[in-house]
């Protein structure tokens, strides 16, 4: 699940996951921006059946994504839900430098003229015609050893491609850290990429309704493919061992999980 957060209300405490937001900090986190990991923000924004898909879509396309690429965030993925929960919904993932720079970022675009102006339709939208039912985010951190979204070969060119995002739930905060090691230090990403499960992005989950947790998206070229390489990982012998290495097992560190087949769209940029 999602849950909705107010950038300023985040800005205002003194730290969220180990982050300072302190003035000095967010001077030294965007000079450190090349090696720092990146802070997602994964927006969810729910519709129903109509004319809000194409309001947003002409949005994002002509408005949002240009501006937030100007303020320095991206590259941005849009995606729509293929299977699973969340239909009919466009999800957006926003790579931000810091976590300040998620916080700056309204005002960024508010002072950015090409984008108020390509924007108003969608932000003058009326009750009578709403932009959106309601609109989710999500703030992520990205893992120390997988500090940046990884471009899917197929985005050139805008071939076929699918993602999988993929949530892994437990049952205390020790527990997660483990299931982050298990992924960031100790070769589960390793077993991913020679197994065929093409990573995107690792991140622990800054916000939510059912902390802690991580999040991950795959990608691959389609449904047949994901199948195949998903059964050659769990038969990985690597895979196996790692997974009944006590400590590791799914009943110690992971009490559920959420998975969605996504589809981005023409415009997406992942």
């Amino acid at each position: 699940m999602t849950h909705s957060i107010q950038r300023r209300s985040l800005l205002a405490g003194a730290a969220i996951g180990g982050m300072a937001l302190g003035t000095g900090e967010a001077i030294a986190q965007r000079g450190a921006a090349s090696t720092a990991p990146e802070v997602y923000e994964l927006r969810t924004y729910h519709l129903v059946r109509g004319p809000m898909r194409e309001r947003l879509d002409t949005y994002l396309r002509e408005a949002f994504i240009p501006a937030a690429r100007r303020a320095g965030c991206g590259p941005i993925g849009v995606f729509t839900v293929a299977i699973g929960y969340g239909t009919p919904g466009v999800q957006v993932l926003v790579p931000h430098p810091t976590i300040a720079d998620f916080a700056a970022l309204p005002d960024r675009l508010a002072a950015d003229p090409r984008y108020t102006g390509a924007a108003a339709p969608f932000l003058g939208s009326t009750p009578e015609a709403p932009p959106y039912v309601s609109l989710d985010v999500r703030l992520m951190r990205a893992f120390p050893h997988f500090p940046r979204v990884e471009l899917p070969a197929a985005t050139a060119g805008n071939k076929a491609r699918i993602f999988e995002l993929r949530t892994y739930y437990s049952h205390s905060e020790r527990a997660g850290a483990t299931k982050i090691g298990m992924f960031d230090t100790g070769g589960e990403i390793d077993i991913f990429r020679r197994t065929g499960l093409t990573p995107v992005f690792f991140a622990q989950d800054l916000t939510g309704a059912h902390l802690p947790s991580l999040t991950y998206l795959l990608t691959f070229p389609d449904l047949a493919t994901r199948e195949r390489n998903w059964a050659t990982f769990v038969a990985d012998p690597a895979w196996r061992k790692l997974i009944t290495t006590p400590g590791l097992t799914d009943p110690e560190i992971t009490s559920a999980a959420d998975n969605q087949i996504l589809s981005p769209t023409a415009y997406s940029q992942i």
